[in-house]
């Protein structure tokens, strides 16, 4: 029971929850009402940087969502142009992280990291469709083991001021991997391989790591109404 109750935290978040705890004291000293306003933003900063356990599916092929969120684009798309990826339009699946998602990223699929690389832009809203192009963002490129090529990026928002990523070009990594998190706002963009169709829909709520958003052995076309 307890187990269910108290999530794991990701490590990142530490040292801002020790910040948030130690300016609620500080401050509560000089107006001793501080300590309820405090305590409640210490909470938020706690529930924020939880990091709960996922349970990935195994079935060769799939891809899994990046994020936690709500789908808010499912359509053609452009990959970032740092990634040297073919300059064609692909699937683009967007998800939007509220402050209250949980923000830790984990990787879409199986395969080997080719390229990692920050763009430094704007911090408009993560839910603006300009986002994808015009906000701060970390992209990242890999092949899959059937040699395709699928790219993921993070995108800082109006709020969100701080990528973090922990993959290098080369890495090995299992669809499922935690890969880095976003503060305290944000959106994940995922860039399927040329002619794989997405499965899911704008409206829908995905979990980082469990959600499946494509299959890359299936054949199906676009489902009627996954369009944005």
């Amino acid at each position: 029971m307890l187990k269910d109750f108290f999530v794991p935290l990701n490590r990142d978040g530490w040292k801002f929850i020790a910040l948030f705890a130690l300016v609620t004291v500080l401050l509560s000293l000089l107006w001793g009402g501080f300590w309820i306003i405090g305590g409640i933003a210490t909470a938020w900063c706690i529930y924020f940087f939880r990091d709960p356990p996922r349970v990935t599916p195994q079935r060769e092929g799939l891809v899994v969502s990046a994020c936690d969120g709500l789908v808010s684009y499912v359509g053609p798309g452009l990959p970032p142009p740092e990634l040297d990826l073919p300059q064609q339009e692909v699937m683009k699946v967007s998800v939007f992280l509220s402050v209250f998602d949980v923000h830790v990223n984990r990787t879409p699929a199986t395969g080997t990291i080719d390229v990692v690389a920050y763009h430094p832009g704007k911090f408009l809203s993560a839910a603006d469709d300009k986002a994808s192009d015009e906000n701060e963002r970390q992209a990242i490129a890999m092949t899959l083991p059937d040699g395709r090529r699928l790219a993921f990026v993070q995108i800082a928002g109006l709020v969100a001021r701080r990528i973090v990523c922990y993959l290098k070009p080369e890495q090995a990594i299992i669809a499922g991997e935690r890969f880095g998190l976003i503060r305290f706002g944000s959106r994940t963009d995922i860039y399927l391989p040329p002619g794989v169709m997405p499965l899911v829909a704008v409206g829908q709520r995905l979990v980082a790591g469990e959600s499946v958003v494509a299959d890359l052995n299936s054949n199906e076309g676009l489902r009627p109404g996954l369009e944005h």
